[in-house]
């Protein structure tokens, strides 16, 4: 019998279906049947799945014992100004195999003044008995990692999926603090977002409380050694669990159940048996020595799977990191004021992309006449890769970011252009929004 592999919707309520990459100690699985373009259908509750670890109101909300204040909802009344040397860089610890089968608490306790808990408020379309949609208010949980600080802002990494389609965000720090956030940049396509506090909002003492984390390299990973990960589970607050590197570059894909596009990860992922849960993502996965491997993203689920979870390698993302920490700040702007590319296009995912050769993006089939793109020369047939450096790989992700952008802005589109000879040329324009 064939494995089926789904992901778990953070709202509780359906699961849809999904497939990991090719194992070489697997056989192929067999032909299923096909979908919308060609893509697996979503397949039964008892299937296995992917777990991405962000928690939705819809899960926990009703039990008692799960505070606001854990959940990231209370603000803390105290905010005075703050300097930027407050913040201490984190320390590597010295390697130790007792620290490894036995007590984990020294490497805890450096690393545990970096971590954060994420609150996402969002609003989402749902379906009514009657066959028609209202919008609710949804609240999901996950991770976040101090990485650096600037002249004004704490700066977060955490995953795209924890903060996607936030209207507003809340980070609880481990006083139990909690100030509001903004991103600062994403990428869907690796899963990856950074997000920024600013440090007039933090009291001093929880500036003196927090630490930055130390990155190490995922290169020099093994297969075996320790490996530790820390996260907001189920929105409880920061936990511990231990195991170890299980595999590496493994190779996993995702299937949207509204659309069933199939989505392949743009990077190998470290394959865990510490346990990863429903608002884990985001969190670290650390070594011995207390610095950051990877960014626990999600993990498989069923009857007969245990422990298999699934980490970014931080190596892999560290440039990008590096970039979206550079961008500028971004607020959401009025929904009326919002920019327009002047476009309409269709998803084009990894899976598909593969199937028809052609880049993952955003595909144009009609380009508005007189519209900033008509302007900036775009045409029918063209693919949109990225928006100001930051990677798209489905028109809701293009959409999301144009978020940010009212009427009269200027954004940088990175396309690909189809040639006579079947390639695609990558191009730069700038368009400016109407």
């Amino acid at each position: 019998m064939d494995n089926q592999y789904n992901y778990y919707n953070p709202d509780g309520n359906y699961y849809s279906g999904g497939q990991p990459g090719p194992r070489p100690e697997q056989n192929p699985p067999k032909k299923e049947k096909k979908g919308h373009k060609g893509i697996p259908k979503a397949v039964a509750v008892t299937g296995l799945a992917i777990l991405f670890g962000i928690v939705s109101s819809g899960v926990f909300l009703t039990s008692n014992i799960i505070g606001s204040r854990i959940l990231g909802l209370n603000s803390s009344n105290e905010s005075t100004s703050a300097s930027s040397d407050k913040v201490s860089n984190g320390t590597a610890l010295s390697k130790s195999s007792s620290v490894v089968t036995s007590d984990v608490s020294e490497v805890v306790d450096k690393v545990m003044p970096s971590i954060v808990s994420i609150t996402n408020m969002s609003v989402e379309e749902v379906q009514s008995f009657f066959g028609g949609t209202y919008q609710r208010q949804s609240e999901g949980a996950g991770t976040g990692i101090i990485i650096g600080k600037n002249d004004s802002e704490l700066l977060i990494v955490t995953n795209n999926h924890v903060v996607e389609g936030s209207e507003t965000l809340t980070v609880t720090f481990t006083d139990e603090t909690s100030v509001d956030a903004n991103i600062k940049g994403t990428d869907s396509a690796y899963d990856i977002a950074v997000i920024a506090v600013p440090l007039d909002s933090i009291s001093d003492d929880t500036l003196n409380a927090v630490s930055v984390a130390t990155l190490g390299d995922s290169t020099q990973l093994k297969v075996g050694e320790p490996a530790i990960a820390i996260g907001n589970a189920l929105g409880y607050g920061q936990s511990v669990t231990v195991g170890v590197i299980s595999a590496l570059d493994r190779s996993v894909a995702t299937t949207d159940s509204q659309t069933g596009e199939m989505t392949e990860n743009s990077v190998k992922l470290i394959q865990t048996d510490a346990a990863i849960n429903g608002g884990n993502s985001g969190g670290p996965l650390v070594n011995v020595n207390g610095e950051v491997i990877g960014i626990n993203s999600a993990k498989l689920i069923g009857e007969s799977v245990e422990g298999i979870g699934y980490a970014i390698p931080i190596s892999d993302v560290a440039d990008l990191i590096q970039n979206l920490m550079n961008q500028e700040t971004k607020t959401k702007v009025d929904e009326a004021d919002r920019g327009m590319i002047g476009i309409t296009g269709i998803s084009v995912s990894d899976a598909f992309s593969q199937q028809i050769d052609m880049p993952a993006g955003v595909y144009v089939t009609e380009v508005t006449s007189g519209g900033g793109a008509d302007r900036a020369g775009m045409t029918k047939g063209c693919i949109i890769t990225a928006i100001n450096g930051s990677s798209v790989d489905s028109m809701e992700a293009l959409q999301g970011q144009l978020e940010y952008y009212a009427k009269g802005d200027t954004v940088s589109l990175t396309i690909q252009i189809p040639q006579t000879n079947g390639e695609y040329e990558e191009n730069t324009v700038d368009v400016t929004l109407g």
